[in-house]
């Protein structure tokens, strides 16, 4: 599968200092944690979520939980990064989803490409 993550601003301030000013991968994870959290949150709440959308959101969710306790951290961002891919996939397919969610699950995609980006940089 190849990535959805294109080039982005180096210092955007979209993000926030949570993102843009941690040093670790460790860090990184966790800040994409919320994210992830965010955006499963809001797909649950959003009742016109199609049932797709929250599995998909839910499989990111767990691979969320599984990156933060990694050992292997590069494994576990080319992992979370690809379930991030499917997720902005089906939200950007699901027409009945409320666009706080849907910009809540790219906030959460945009998250892991940056902590990706950091990883190879």
């Amino acid at each position: 599968m190849s990535s959805s993550c294109r080039a982005f601003p180096e210092h955007s301030d979209q993000f926030g200092p949570s993102l843009r000013e941690v040093t670790t991968t460790a860090e990184r994870l966790e800040a994409v944690q919320a994210k992830v959290d965010a955006a499963h949150q809001a797909v649950h709440a959003d009742d016109g979520a199609s049932p797709v959308l929250v599995a998909v959101v839910h499989e990111f969710a767990k691979k969320a939980d599984k990156a933060s306790g990694a050992t292997d951290e590069r494994t576990a961002v080319i992992e979370l990064e690809q379930a991030g891919d499917s997720a902005k996939a089906a939200v950007e397919a699901d027409t009945g989803v409320q666009p706080a969610t849907r910009d809540a699950v790219l906030e959460a995609h945009m998250a892991i490409c940056v902590a990706k980006a950091k990883l190879d940089a």
